[in-house]
């Protein structure tokens, strides 16, 4: 992903923790990144909710685990209330249900807490970008709950496909995040994006755990 350029508006960032030990430090190194603005930290998910009602913002960064209104509850009503913000899940928790029931909810991206500062910038500016971006682990662990499942017939994919953007489908079932994908092709990372952009509109693909779903149900992995 490349860097905002100088003209570029900050995008803003909501942190929601409910650890202020996590999240104080969390915000405070974000503020630092070039491009992004923190607005809001926030300690459970009314919190997220009013700050968002008050002052919209591009990306909430989001804990699961939370008092009062959980990460999964609060991504799922801004997913209806707030279309236009995006989450990012940052969690200790990379269990099947978790990754699931965020990514169900509409989460746009899922790290775990051992992602570096450069990771969670990334993914934040990947999902303000409508892009999904997942940790390594992530991906794995997804993939494996995929290939446990028989595929789901499903409709079969649309004849126009061209040759690349079945090629972008098969390295998307492998796990291949964005990056991974333009070193395999040759190209890049924005050329994936395009690509996978009109593979998602031609084949109604949801998301990346769909293209998933679909890339198996096909035989492309």
């Amino acid at each position: 992903m490349s860097e905002p350029t100088e003209n570029a508006r900050p995008l803003k960032v909501i942190v929601a923790d409910d650890q202020a030990a996590v999240r104080e430090p969390l915000a405070a190194v974000l503020a630092l990144s070039d491009g992004i603005e923190v607005t809001a930290a926030a300690a459970d998910g009314t919190e997220v909710l009013a700050a968002v009602a008050a002052a919209p913002v591009d990306v909430v960064l989001m804990d699961l685990r939370m008092p009062v209104m959980d990460g999964i509850e609060t991504t799922r009503r801004l997913a209806e209330e707030y279309p236009e913000t995006a989450v990012v899940v940052l969690t200790t928790f990379a269990d099947d249900d978790s990754i699931l029931a965020a990514l169900g909810a509409g989460a746009r991206g899922y790290l775990t807490k051992n992602a570096g500062r450069q990771d969670i910038v990334r993914a934040i500016r990947a999902a303000a970008a409508g892009q999904s971006v997942l940790d390594r682990e992530v991906q794995d662990r997804l993939l494996a709950t995929v290939r446990s499942r028989p595929p789901a017939a499903g409709p079969p994919l649309p004849a126009d496909l061209t040759p690349r953007e079945r090629e972008v489908l098969t390295l998307i079932g492998r796990g291949l995040p964005n990056r991974a994908i333009a070193q395999e092709l040759f190209v890049s990372e924005a050329t994936v994006k395009t690509h996978i952009n009109n593979l998602f509109a031609k084949a109604d693909i949801r998301d990346r755990a769909d293209a998933v779903r679909r890339a198996l149900a096909a035989g492309l992995v």
